[in-house]
């Protein structure tokens, strides 16, 4: 049986759903192949959605049109705003989920979703003709052609499960792994490596002491996750938190002869940022405690997550060390944790639309390009699913759209810088997400994400009209707000006492609000007592009003600094105009370092601000290139 689509996206994960809809939406004939309807958008580790700098990409696939920020707060179970101590730059949204109803909401969503077909099966073999990939065959022998064809596998690529010295194949837990499939595709070419990942013990909640436990609450106030929809309609519950203590670790101890880490049972590189217990023992043998988390997997189900006990170790020896921690003295387990390992190809071999370099019309996204996290995988899946779309041509796509490709810079969104690092970097671990791997930190807060991609999405096709005429709302309403605080007049000796009471300057001179908005020890909060037309201003919003007032008085207070950044940008958008695929052969570029050579030649980069970007390429191998090219 042969079926004939536009795209076809192989995987059912957070990078496969998003990439199905994102090219479904845009009018291409999308299929989504997985090998359980089921389990949809399955979260295969913590049920929790954002984080640091996770939660900025989340609300940037909402601002494109992307779906995760909607399942999100449709199951939220407990939310919290990260990093509310320092700048808004660095306010990072979080979300517990319940896991079952977060699969269900996910699969709603495709259903739903015009132009969008789903086919329970598995992928066996690419179907590659004259370098360009034309669909895929499955092990049920079904031939499925298309246009463009999206990878996004996740773990179960040729996937190895670990609990000591066992090892059973599977991509998680009770599902099969896939085999073959990883030859089809690097017999093209493309090349692949292993890498390593795994999950903690799922505990029963009727079995734990939680009163020898610290309670956290999440936070009851305005945020979400999308900029659309309604607040988080769930029960909200409390995670918990306990720490190991020495009797947890001597126990873990006497198992390290057994763990895959450190036996030579496992050789791939695992994440450096969510390392398994026993490398926390091994890389910091000094510290006498550990924290971990306990969260709820769900509104009603008695499993519970252990958030920082990832593990391989025998079953046996996970269950006794945590058994030495007062809470669990009485501890049952559901499972125990697992390691997994899981091919993943070379990501600098594609483009910046995540398109192949090698194989035209294949594109790739999620941990298939050496990622972690369900956020950088619904980042490239969106990303992905906009590029197979305009790949494919597709008669349903918007009539604005005269693109050929859709790419984010790093300056314009933390999937920008995401991608940019893959492609142009590479990976030697999985690649986690951080605020510290964005320059422009300042541009690309959680709170204009709207700002800066709800209108490039709504040109694309793929943003929905309500969206953007939410946003152009928004929009005038904070541009009322910051006119009304800039022509507000000031006088010392209405506001003087008051700025006093809360340990502010007063006024020698008269001034406007906007400058008072300005102050660091000052916000809106404290403002509405002081002007009461300011509090009534934002009470006459016809909504969001929070969410309009937090917008501009982030915008008035850090003005200054965001212009800056902008300036700063703006001058590598120079670089990035200069394009150099094609023109040097680099092999022969004696007027460049060795390493620079042999860099340059690997990536290809499409232009000097990219080639800046490579480790081993230095300024004076750009100023090189630069004199070259006559510039």
């Amino acid at each position: 049986m042969i079926l004939k689509y536009d795209v076809i996206v192989i995987g059912g994960g957070h990078a496969g759903c998003e990439a199905a809809t994102a090219s479904a939406n845009m009018g291409a004939k999308t299929c989504l192949v997985t090998m359980d309807m089921n389990k949809i958008a399955q979260m295969s580790c913590n049920p929790a959605i954002g984080g640091i700098a996770k939660g900025q990409i989340v609300r940037e696939i909402d601002a494109l049109g992307g779906q995760m920020a909607l399942v999100t707060d449709a199951t939220a179970i407990q939310f919290r705003m990260l990093n509310r101590s320092k700048g808004p730059a660095v306010w990072s949204p979080r979300a517990q989920c319940d896991r079952g109803k977060f699969i269900w909401k996910w699969r709603q969503m495709l259903d739903e979703t015009p132009n969008l077909d789903i086919w329970q099966d598995q992928a066996d073999e690419l179907l590659v003709e004259n370098g360009e990939a034309v669909g895929v065959k499955t092990i049920w022998g079904c031939e499925l052609r298309a246009k463009a064809v999206i990878i996004t596998a996740g773990t179960f690529l040729n996937g190895l499960m670990h609990i000591g010295r066992k090892m059973v194949p599977g991509g998680r837990i009770a599902e099969p792994a896939v085999p073959h499939f990883t030859e089809s595709i690097t017999q093209h070419g493309i090349r692949s490596a292993r890498m390593k990942t795994g999950t903690p013990v799922r505990i029963d909640k009727r079995s734990i002491h939680f009163e020898d436990m610290e309670r956290q609450d999440g936070e009851n106030g305005y945020y979400k996750f999308s900029f659309l929809g309604e607040q988080r309609p769930l029960q909200q519950l409390p995670c918990w938190v306990c720490y190991t203590n020495e009797e947890v670790h001597e126990t873990l101890r006497s198992g390290l002869a057994d763990s895959p880490l450190y036996n030579g049972q496992i050789q791939s590189i695992g994440p450096r940022y969510c390392p398994s217990i026993e490398t926390k023992l091994v890389t910091f043998p000094d510290r006498p405690q550990h924290l971990l988390f306990l969260e709820p997997e769900g509104e009603t189900t008695n499993e519970m997550y252990l958030n920082g006990f990832s593990s391989s170790l025998p079953m046996d020896v996970q269950i006794a060390a945590l058994k030495k921690i007062p809470a669990l003295r009485d501890l049952k387990v559901y499972r125990p944790g697992y390691a997994i390992e899981y091919d993943f190809f070379d990501p600098t071999q594609l483009k910046h639309s995540l398109e192949s370099k090698v194989i035209k019309g294949l594109f790739f996204a999620g941990q298939v390009n050496g990622t972690t996290g369900y956020e950088e995988a619904g980042g490239q899946g969106t990303l992905a699913g906009i590029n197979a779309a305009l790949k494919a041509g597709s008669a349903g796509l918007s009539d604005t759209t005269t693109e050929t490709t859709f790419e984010l810079k790093r300056d314009e969104a933390y999937i920008g810088v995401l991608i940019d690092d893959l492609v142009t970097k590479g990976v030697d671990e999985p690649y986690r997400m951080f605020t510290s791997r964005a320059e422009y930190r300042i541009l690309l807060r959680q709170d204009d994400a709207d700002a800066r991609l709800t209108e490039k999405a709504y040109h694309l096709g793929l943003a929905s009209r309500l969206r953007y005429d939410w946003w152009l709302e928004k929009k005038q309403h904070i541009e009322e707000i910051e006119h009304f605080c800039k022509n507000y007049a000031i006088k010392p000796k209405l506001v003087n006492s008051a700025l006093e009471a809360i340990g502010s300057t007063p006024l020698v001179y008269g001034c406007k609000l906007e400058d008072l908005v300005a102050r660091p020890e000052l916000n809106f909060e404290k403002l509405y007592a002081i002007i009461p037309e300011l509090k009534a201003k934002i009470d006459a919003l016809p909504n969001r009003q929070e969410e309009i007032a937090e917008a501009a008085e982030i915008h008035m207070k850090y003005k200054g600094y965001i212009e800056r950044e902008q300036m700063v940008a703006e001058k590598m958008h120079r670089l990035e105009n200069i394009k150099i695929k094609g023109k040097f052969d680099y092999p022969n570029l004696t007027a460049i370092s060795t390493e620079a050579r042999q860099k340059l030649e690997k990536i290809q980069p499409e232009t000097l601000a990219q080639a800046s970007r490579i480790p081993g390429v230095s300024p004076s191998d750009i100023n090189a290139m630069l004199v070259l090219m006559g510039r």
